[in-house]
């Protein structure tokens, strides 16, 4: 799927590989069937991204601003 694929390489680009380290090279992105989430490792439930790629970027901008376990 090249959304899920775009969504991945936003998240790494933005915050990087020693921002976010393994977690987010095994990060599961993935559409519900409504939503897009990502299940990151050493979390017990998905995030919320948002219904369309670019509200996840927008999401994943946001939770990295907020040192969501991101940074």
């Amino acid at each position: 799927m090249a959304e899920q694929e775009e969504i991945r390489e936003f998240l790494l680009e933005t915050i990087g590989e020693e921002g976010c380290g393994v977690s987010c090279e095994k990060a599961e992105i993935f559409h519900d069937g409504t939503r897009w989430k990502m299940m990151l490792e050493g979390f017990m439930e998905p995030w919320d991204l948002g219904t369309t790629p670019d509200e996840a970027k927008a999401r994943i901008k946001e939770y990295a601003t907020m040192a969501m376990g991101l940074t």
